[in-house]
């Protein structure tokens, strides 16, 4: 199954000039979207992981699944005052000012085996931020995995030597 077939492309959107890649396509058609699972968990069990980190939002929908088909457990990275207790907060720059993620505190334990998803890898500039934040509460990134990869803004190579798989690739 090309999983490219079940992606829709939306021009203009969220402002002109900008091709948009809608995976809400790929997650209402049922084989398309147990495809997707299916692949990056092939990829993923080789790691040993012992939890998902799933960015938020779209990064949810994969790591949550994923982490109950290969029974582990999952843990959310979200926005700044998005979880309640103590986090651990990260910092980074966007091209025009700063964001913050969070973890909870107790989502991860030193040296634990993780693989980050998301729906979609860009620029890395997020996924960069995600992964420091992961390093710096002690864990072991393995792996990222994602979707779609947009090739031609380079993210890849913001992220060091950590291995990335994405199952769609757009090169412009």
């Amino acid at each position: 199954m090309n999983l490219k077939d079940h992606i829709r492309e939306v021009p203009d959107y969220p402002k002109p000039g900008i091709l948009f890649y809608d995976i809400s396509t790929l997650l209402a058609h049922a084989e398309a979207w147990h495809e997707t699972i299916e692949q990056l968990a092939l990829v993923i069990e080789k790691e040993k992981p012992d939890v998902l980190a799933g960015i938020e939002s779209r990064g949810f929908l994969l790591a949550a699944p994923l982490a109950m088909r290969l029974g582990m457990g999952f843990m959310m990275i979200r926005k700044k005052g998005k979880l309640p207790g103590k986090t651990i907060p990260y910092t980074y720059d966007l091209e025009y000012g700063t964001d913050t993620i969070e973890i909870q505190e107790d989502a991860i334990k030193p040296g634990q085996r993780v693989v980050m998803l998301d729906d979609l890898l860009a620029t890395g500039g997020t996924m960069e931020a995600a992964v420091a934040l992961m390093k710096q509460a002690g864990a072991d990134v393995r792996r990222i995995a994602c979707i779609i990869e947009l090739n031609f803004l380079k993210g890849r190579e913001k992220l060091g030597d950590i291995p990335v798989t994405s199952l769609i690739q757009y090169d412009d």
